[in-house]
């Protein structure tokens, strides 16, 4: 135990010092700059079975005050709940047009061909925002995303304000984010000579042309996790990419049980892992490690009044529950809680196992009635 206290010691050392201030949370929309010509855009939302959302999101795009040309592409990706015709429903100032693709090819995810058949749609269009149905936007949204993109961005996402108001979204959501950001540190992805590069797909904006010149969704079309992909596109061709997090775009989606928030992780969990037993061994080891065993040392230490054992466990866990502190103050969310992260971190790991379960015994997971697979862009760190 006093090896391993130690060790987990160093690990948060590092990535206190050496790890971007991923726990940091000031990175919101950069300087804004009002463009000489308003640039045309359009909205694309794909949308498969979000009858239930829409009418609490698809509104707020409709209503967007953009002073330049503006409409809004909604992709009905073969629904089986009428969402076709209740986005046809909605009204606002934007021009709307509901439209849907058919079942993607073979190769393709079913979210990137209504991607590619939304930007079709769109036509020549100086910028696209890809959007989620979940997704709600304030009104002046769409104008502060294109101001930021004229300080010189391709690709600008904002993480948006997840749900954290039941309880098992209070105790997961906000680490979610958290380990995104550890994951992909929000600062290292913003700076343009660093390899990182991540997107948050419920809100992205991106320069049309970029987009085309770097291989278009196409270049994507079998990413799971596209947002990522996408972003690793974008900026991999020279385009200058930007994420950070959302203060008024938030999802309306609500996550009331475990179960909702379980599928959710288990979707990607082993996909993101390339569905590489080792390196699910060496997560979920790690995850033990950075995790569990600070409490676990802790309260070992103070069991047997060793402080060989106390203080490693101990310091580990202070920095563990310091960096975690931003992200609960962004939820809204008591600062005490961070030192409870160690529990979060446990059901991911389990979350984590269970998503390697699935594949491996019953040949993937589902999202929305389909199955998934990993494409080759859904490549591990």
């Amino acid at each position: 135990m006093v090896v391993l206290g130690w060790a987990a010691l160093v690990v948060w050392l590092g990535l206190v010092l050496c790890r971007g201030g991923f726990w940091r949370t000031d990175q919101r929309l950069p300087r804004l700059v009002v463009p000489q010509r308003w640039p045309s855009v359009a909205v694309v939302v794909p949308a498969r079975d979000e009858a239930a959302v829409l009418p609490a999101t698809l509104p707020t795009l409709l209503s967007q005050r953009y002073p330049g040309a503006a409409r809004v592409v909604l992709v009905d990706d073969n629904s089986a709940d009428g969402t076709g015709e209740v986005a046809g429903r909605a009204r606002g100032g934007l021009p709307l047009t509901v439209t849907t693709p058919g079942h993607p090819p073979d190769g393709w995810t079913g979210k990137l061909w209504a991607l590619a058949h939304g930007v079709a749609e769109a036509g020549e269009v100086d910028y696209l925002l890809f959007t989620d149905a979940d997704i709600a936007h304030p009104p002046d949204s769409l104008r502060t995303l294109v101001m930021a993109a004229a300080g010189g961005r391709d690709l600008v996402s904002q993480m948006a304000l997840l749900r954290a108001q039941t309880r098992w979204e209070r105790l997961i959501v906000p680490a979610f984010v958290h380990f995104f950001a550890m994951l992909y540190p929000f600062r290292r992805v913003n700076r343009p000579t660093a390899r990182t590069a991540a997107a948050a797909g419920g809100c992205v904006l991106v320069r049309r042309e970029v987009l085309e010149r770097a291989g278009g969704v196409a270049a994507v079309r079998g990413a799971v996790i596209d947002d990522v992909a996408l972003a690793r596109l974008v900026k991999g061709s020279g385009g200058r990419i930007w994420l950070g997090l959302a203060e008024r775009v938030r999802s309306v989606r609500e996550y009331p049980r475990l179960a909702d928030l379980w599928r959710m992780v288990a979707r990607t969990a082993y996909i993101q892992l390339r569905f590489s037993p080792l390196l699910l061994v060496g997560t979920i080891a790690g995850l033990g490690l950075v995790f569990l065993v600070p409490p676990v040392a802790t309260i070992a230490g103070v069991l047997v009044a060793d402080p060989a054992v106390l203080v490693p466990g101990a310091v580990a866990w202070i920095a563990m529950a310091g960096t975690f502190a931003p992200m609960l103050r962004y939820y809204g969310q008591p600062v005490v809680a961070a030192f409870l992260l160690p529990v979060t971190a446990a059901i991911y790991a389990a979350m984590t196992l269970d998503s390697a379960r699935r594949h491996r015994f019953r040949g993937g997971t589902t999202w929305k009635g389909r199955s998934t697979a990993p494409g080759r862009h859904d490549r591990p760190l």
